[in-house]
């Protein structure tokens, strides 16, 4: 890019900062009404909660501020490279989303979107898709050189489904063609795709792995969304509803970045809020993997409405009492008899201070975006380095924390 073209990006940033979320409104109709066929790609439940509008108005204006030295952002596009792959999106997809992308820019800012506007952005973008793509071509690569390793979607069958609790359901997922699966890292989630009648599309979905390492199946922990007609939750409910022992599903590989530091022998602090608790039990789980005392010193923080929804208690309970540096410590919002261990109401790292506080600590926080940041904040308003904090957002991320 040329200086002049990079001073014109930058220039529209007062503009992406107040009507980023319409630009990008706008964007996505346009691409849907002469692309339908990426309904089958995107997620339709961000698209009608503005979720994804929202995230892809954020991630271009960062672009836009950073246009001089775009480098900064290559943890944000490792994160958005990581989901593209687990989409199976294609270099041929950036070509689509760039024509209608430009064409938005033009019909939104009207006669403020100069030809040399145009250019500028045009040179922009494939600057960006060509990073991106780029990425993601490496990541396909790592995938399908792995032992079960593979690219794009690939079918499995449900051969358990065991329930949790009153809300969440386990699925274990085998290899249809009776392979092995490619390792993930704990943390790390899947996509899983499935037709829905109702809105007749293919639908996209990621879940956290809730296991451990393994070379013959992933297992997912899914929630019900009791009463929703939202797109956003069909998936789940489809799942809990229609999908049986021996239903066939697609999944792409295991992607994402939210995952657990092996490298040290850090004190661990999970902090998990409802379903939140999935991504976190395949890294308690890969702590605890060996009969001898684990090494590491856990903290296993979790908060949900009751008992009758908590999901894995006795799993958690049964570790603690057999790891003796295993902490657990439960909220819930509705109870009349509490324990040791046990508290009334939202998760509060307050009660907790003594326990929870400790410099040389890492820190796991997985649950909806207010949960993760008032934990957060809490962290860091009492010293916590923020290097030192993780947490994960399921759906488009909104949260820039750190």
């Amino acid at each position: 890019m040329t200086s002049e073209q990079k001073q014109l990006v930058k220039d529209t940033v007062p503009v992406l900062k107040e009507h980023g979320v319409l630009l990008t409104s706008h964007f996505y109709a346009r691409m849907f009404q002469y692309n339908p066929e990426l309904k089958n790609i995107f997620n339709m439940g961000n698209q009608q909660n503005s979720k994804q509008q929202t995230a892809l108005a954020m991630a271009v204006l960062a672009y836009a501020e950073h246009i001089e030295d775009p480098s900064v952002l290559l943890p944000m596009v490792d994160g958005i490279g990581q989901k593209h792959t687990s989409l199976d999106i294609r270099p041929e997809h950036y070509d689509i989303v760039g024509r209608h992308l430009i064409a938005s820019i033009k019909e939104v800012l009207g006669v403020a979107a100069s030809v040399e506007l145009l250019d500028a952005w045009t040179v922009a973008y494939n600057q960006l898709a060509s990073l991106m793509s780029g990425r993601e071509k490496a990541l396909y690569k790592k995938h399908t050189e792995q032992k079960g390793g593979w690219s794009g979607w690939r079918p499995f069958v449900v051969k358990q489904k065991v329930v949790e609790s009153t809300e969440i359901t386990s699925f274990y997922l085998y290899p249809a063609d009776g392979g092995s699966v490619e390792s993930h890292l704990p943390g790390q989630y899947i996509s899983l795709r499935l037709f829905l009648p109702e809105l007749q599309l293919l639908q996209p979905r990621q879940y956290s792995i809730s296991c451990r390492s393994n070379s013959e199946y992933y297992r997912i922990s899914v929630k019900k969304e009791v009463g929703s007609k939202h797109p956003d939750g069909m998936i789940s409910n489809r799942l809990h509803n229609h999908i049986t022992e021996g239903s066939i599903v697609e999944l792409s590989a295991p992607a994402g970045t939210f995952i657990l530091n092996e490298s040290t022998l850090a004190h661990k602090v999970f902090i998990s809020g409802g379903v939140g608790q999935t991504p976190l039990l395949s890294m308690i789980e890969n702590l605890t993997n060996e009969a001898d005392e684990t090494k590491v010193s856990i903290t296993w923080i979790h908060g949900c409405r009751n008992e009758a929804v908590h999901a894995f208690k006795d799993k958690i309970t049964e570790l603690s009492n057999f790891y003796s540096n295993i902490n657990q410590h439960v909220f819930y919002e509705q109870s009349n008899e509490l324990q040791k261990n046990k508290y009334k109401g939202w998760v509060d790292l307050e009660v907790l201070k003594e326990t929870v506080l400790d410099h040389k600590a890492e820190y796991y926080i997985c649950g909806p975006a207010l949960f993760i940041k008032k934990h957060y904040n809490f962290l860091v308003e009492n010293g916590v380095q923020k290097s030192a904090i993780y947490f994960e957002e399921f759906g488009p991320a909104s949260l820039h924390l750190n």
